[in-house]
């Protein structure tokens, strides 16, 4: 009876001792990549610094190519340049076959001249990061070095995608446009955007992280005076409007409030429809046009918003005043897969414990990304990534005069998504 305990028994303790091999050996390989995150943190800060000072406005990004180019290409990487304008591809190729995974960081600036709160301010007049693209490149580049000192047991191909001409909405379909996925043909992509969250946060959620962006043209046949459209404007705003419980999911600089933000299941940052309070008016060749922007969370309402427009504007007297209502701007918004999102979380969880990742419940206004464009093609996840730290003042919020960054987002940033497609390479199609 002993003998056959024991027979029955000892695969049981074999399998226990393969697995147990098979976590300590995965736990090494992700103290090794938090070592080596360690050790380039300072040369990526000076990388980030560097992009900083130079930046390149969209279409422009002619240095910041080469110094992306000479980084990659030191690293032993493959590098493509012939997709689009600045564009590059750095390919990693493992040492084992594998899936093939993309990793997606932006290259351009913003224009203006806004005031640098940093000592290393732009020299260049007209051009600012001022959206954290800097520390997108830093990030990206990070993890093609970390993970090429781990190419040997790697299994598959990784694709570091850095893309211009995202600010104004472009560079991504234009790559697209252009045969990148005939060339590479990543069976998942993933990207990140530093915002105003606490540093080193990470957070995504399935779906649309961001609202559904929208801008309207309203064409009448003549002209009306800027009281007369003042006044129009808020009856379309009131008319328009939603949002839960009286909240103002327009003050996005509560996304980070842990009452009332996007880690609160009850945010305010879900179920609105913003009307920019901005109306612009112009003449053309057509006649006179009013526009403005609209910030919509359901997609099932999208198709509501010219219809009840021009409600409001034929109550108000303006029927036959009215030519045309169309949208001028709809941008496709990012779309994180779903199941591809909660095994990206689960894995990061895994590996950094179960705070790695917080859950996002709402829907940022204002901002979205063309990262949107390799999700149609693509399943991929996106990431908010936190670069804000209020002990030191610094207030990550996009697009914003006082943006900054804490640079330690830059660490979280490298290991963290270095272990996920470390991770996400060892899974099988």
């Amino acid at each position: 009876m002993l003998n056959m305990k024991i027979q029955f028994l000892f695969p049981l303790l074999l399998a226990c001792s393969v697995g147990a091999q098979q976590n300590s050996k995965a736990t090494s390989v992700h103290q090794s990549i938090q070592s080596e995150t360690d050790k380039i943190f300072n040369k990526l800060i000076e990388v980030r610094r560097d992009l900083h000072e130079n930046p390149e406005l969209a279409g422009q990004e002619i240095r910041t190519q080469k110094v992306l180019e000479k980084y990659l290409l030191d690293l032993g990487l493959e590098v493509q340049k012939d997709l689009y304008g600045h564009s590059l591809v750095g390919i990693l190729r493992g040492g084992k076959k594998g899936k093939k995974i993309a990793w997606r960081a932006d290259m351009d600036a913003l224009p203006g001249d806004n005031t640098d709160k940093v000592s290393f301010k732009s020299k260049n007049k007209g051009a600012w990061h001022g959206c954290g693209h800097d520390v997108h490149m830093a990030i990206g580049l990070g993890i093609a070095e970390v993970l090429s000192k781990h190419k040997k047991e790697l299994k598959g191909t990784v694709y570091f995608i850095f893309q211009p001409e995202e600010e104004t909405f472009i560079g991504a379909r234009k790559m697209i446009d252009n045969g990148l996925f005939s060339k590479i043909s990543p069976d998942e992509i993933y990207g990140l955007h530093v915002t105003a969250l606490p540093v080193g946060q990470i957070m995504t959620k399935p779906e649309e992280v961001f609202a559904y962006q929208r801008r309207v043209k309203i064409e009448l046949k003549n002209t009306l005076p800027d009281k007369e459209i003042k006044e129009l404007s808020k009856k379309i705003s009131l008319s328009l409007s939603r949002s839960e419980n009286n909240s103002k999911p327009w003050e996005i600089q509560h996304i980070s409030d842990p009452k009332i933000g996007l880690t609160n299941p009850n945010t305010i940052f879900k179920n609105y429809r913003i009307i920019d309070g901005n109306f612009t008016s112009g003449s053309d060749d057509k006649g006179f046009s009013v526009k403005t922007y609209i910030y919509e969370t359901n997609s099932d309402k999208l198709n509501e918003i010219i219809p009840q427009i021009k409600q409001v504007l034929e109550t108000n007297g303006y029927k036959d005043q009215l030519l045309s209502i169309s949208y001028v701007q709809e941008n496709p918004t990012i779309f994180n897969d779903k199941n591809l999102t909660n095994l990206a979380s689960e894995t990061l969880e895994k590996v950094y414990g179960k705070t790695a990742v917080v859950r996002d419940y709402g829907q940022v206004p204002y901002f979205n990304d063309d990262f949107s464009y390799f999700q149609q093609k693509k399943r991929g996840v996106y990431f908010l990534l936190g670069g804000s730290n209020s002990a030191k003042g610094i207030v990550a919020m996009n697009h914003t005069p006082g943006f900054e960054v804490d640079e330690e987002s830059i660490r979280t940033g490298v290991k963290s998504f270095s272990s996920l497609i470390y991770e996400r390479l060892k899974e099988h199609l």
